[in-house]
């Protein structure tokens, strides 16, 4: 049986998938494909399940650069190669040139075990645009800034239906990835926040996970994993200073998180990053360089 796609509201329909793309339709059978999944495998599902709907892709909307959600722009600009590609301004330079994902998580440039498809995606031109933008076909969004799992990153929403993207994950995600990524762990928890003051929403549906009517239980229940994150490393610090590949151990300990490659080991060093420097910010962290090491320690 061919993919079909899942109604979420009045011209709004989704295809699930490890991470969900969402379509939103326009005038004269275009639609708007917002994030495309990790690779063609997916991409071509999402192509075939258009086709049986008798729509045209118009444009691509990636909500930010993390691989999962542009690795098929490639797949879909091999069928459809003068689609113009969207994302927001500093996440849109990264799908332009992708090693920049894996640099940043490595410090350096990237060996071969960090440039899988995992962390490396194909580089597609992705435009910068800003919360106003007019898409092709008579599509009609509004783009909401929800930066913290990525520096800049939207949630899509059209009347009823919102499309948090990795703003908001849904339960099994949350069980299943204790040390849910982020870049700015304060602004993954402001971002959150925000969402849950959104009025008249009807339906969400985060970027890994099922639609949910209830958006308030869905922020709530990240607000908490993010928080747990939080009060992790803030335990580990109280076992004594630690360079952040000790922390990450002590974290990893205390969650019951194991780590068996060198592409989840890098995405969980930055998260407990991150969160240090939340816990910098708050004042309750210090650094200390001593002897050629840096240690974070309790304030």
């Amino acid at each position: 049986m061919p993919p079909q796609l899942q109604p979420l509201g009045p011209g709004v329909l989704s295809l699930p998938g490890a991470v969900n793309s969402v379509v939103v339709e326009g005038e004269g059978g275009r639609a708007l494909l917002v994030d495309t999944g990790l690779d063609g495998a997916h991409t071509r599902r999402l192509l075939r399940a258009l086709e049986g709907a008798g729509l045209t892709p118009a444009a691509i909307l990636n909500t930010h650069s993390h691989a999962d959600h542009h690795g098929g722009n490639a797949f879909v600009l091999s069928r459809f190669p003068e689609l113009p590609v969207y994302a927001p301004p500093l996440e849109a330079a990264i799908i332009r040139h992708p090693v920049l994902e894996p640099l940043s998580l490595w410090g350096a440039a990237p060996p071969a075990e960090l440039r899988t498809k995992f962390l490396l995606a194909p580089a597609s031109p992705a435009q910068e645009i800003g919360p106003g933008v007019q898409f092709p076909g008579g599509v009609e969004v509004e783009l909401l800034p929800v930066p913290g799992h990525a520096a800049g990153m939207y949630a899509v929403r059209v009347g009823a239906v919102l499309y948090a993207a990795d703003a908001l994950f849904g339960p099994e995600a949350l069980g299943k990835h204790p040390l849910t990524f982020c870049a700015d762990s304060a602004g993954q928890k402001a971002s959150a926040a925000a969402l849950g003051e959104l009025e008249g929403v009807r339906v969400v549906l985060p970027g890994h996970g099922d639609p949910i009517p209830d958006l308030a239980g869905l922020v709530s229940a990240n607000l908490a994993a993010y928080a747990r994150t939080t009060d992790a490393v803030a335990a580990a610090l109280a076992q004594g200073p630690a360079t952040v590949d000790e922390l990450l151990a002590r974290v990893g300990a205390g969650l019951g998180v194991t780590v068996t490659t060198p592409g989840a080991w890098v995405l969980n060093r930055a998260v407990v990053s991150a969160h240090l420097t939340e816990l910098l910010g708050l004042g309750t962290a210090a650094l200390d360089l001593a002897g050629g090491v840096l240690r974070a320690r309790q304030a």
